[in-house]
Parts: structure tokens; sequence; C-alpha cells
């Protein structure tokens, strides 16, 4: 794929990342708590600690970390796997009226979600040659949004608390938060995971 169509596809992935992993699940989590649907909060519950991934990621990213590109493939598969797994809560869901706003936004969003994230997961493929070292231009595509945004987060923090954010920093609080992260999703995988199967429980 020529470089530019690339980096072009690239940003369009951050872009839809920005709507369909971000601002929209945000918007129902809040319209969910509101209208008191208790399905619907435990199911954008679970897809928020999921999708933390996302947001290591960029942490990673920010300061060129290797790793930040197999979690930047993982991350996409693991938040369509969040919305779609739970038995109890796919039910629930379905046993709304399809004509309410909120049950059918957050039917629509799910499908929408799931093509996000294959496509973004296909991407992000390509990528993970680089987990031996930054070199392509595929992999610094994937950098450039990570450190545009760093540039940004730098300024507000150096600006209300008056110090210094840098990529290093970004980097280390990326570390902390996926061993925080692995060490959580074993626990569920290895604990309740057999004794509770596909029932969201108190994931």
């Amino acid at each position: 794929m020529p470089e530019l169509s690339y980096l072009t596809l690239v940003w369009l992935i951050y872009r839809l990342a920005a709507v369909f992993a971000v601002g929209l699940p945000l918007v129902l989590l809040i319209w969910a708590l509101l209208r008191r649907e208790t399905s619907m909060v435990r199911l954008l519950t679970i897809y928020w600690k999921i999708a933390s991934l996302l947001a290591i990621s960029v942490l990673l990213l920010t300061d060129a970390r290797p790793i930040g590109y197999l979690t930047a493939f993982l991350a996409p598969l693991l938040m369509v796997v969040s919305v779609w797994f739970w038995v109890d809560l796919n039910e629930e869901l379905a046993d709304l009226p399809p004509w309410r706003p909120l049950p059918f936004t957050v039917r629509l969003w799910r499908w929408a979600l799931t093509g996000f994230g294959l496509l973004t997961s296909a991407t992000a493929f390509q990528t993970l040659a680089c987990l031996k070292g930054i070199e392509g231009t595929n992999c610094k595509a994937w950098l450039v949004a990570p450190q545009g945004l760093h540039r940004v987060v730098e300024g507000v923090f150096d600006f209300i608390f008056g110090g210094q954010w840098t990529e290093a920093v970004a980097a280390f609080v990326g570390y902390v938060a996926l061993v925080a992260y692995v060490v959580g999703l074993l626990q569920w995988l290895l604990v309740r995971f057999p004794r509770q199967g596909r029932v969201a429980g108190e994931f």
C-alpha cells in the first residue's frame, strides 16, 4: 500500500476510534445511567474496562514502545468480544422493545463497533513486524496521532500541575496500566470464567 494511502487509513482509524470507541459509548453509558437500564449499564461498564487497553496502546505508542503495536492489534478484537460475549446481557438486550431509542442505538453501536474493530485489527496486523523495531513507514504512521495527542496533554498537564508530562512518563504509566490489565484479565480467565461461564456476573 502506498505510504500516503496507509497514513490516511491510519488517521481514519484514529478518527473512527474517537467516535465509535470513545465518544458514542460514553454518551450511551450516561444515557443508560439516566434511564436506569441496568443491563446496558453493565454491558457498557464491561466495555470500558476492556477498552482501556486502547488507551494503554496510545500511551505506549507515544514513546514508540514496540509492545504498543501488539496491544493496538489486540484491543479492538477484545472490545468487539466484550460487547457480544455475555449470554445474559444479550438476552436482556433482546427482550427490550426494539423501537425504543436507547436499545436501538446500543444495537447499532455494537454492529458499528464490530466493523471498526475488524478494520482496525486487520490494518494493525501489518504492523506486528514493528515489534522488532520502529523502522518502516507503516510503523511510524501509527505514532503520529498518539504523539500529537501527547503534545496537547503535555500543555494541559504543564498548565494545571506545573509539571512535565514526557513521552517516557507516558510509557511508564502505560506499562504499569498494562501489567494491571493483564493481571485482571488473567484473574477473570482463570478464576471467574471457569466458574461463571459467559454470564457477566461481577466482571
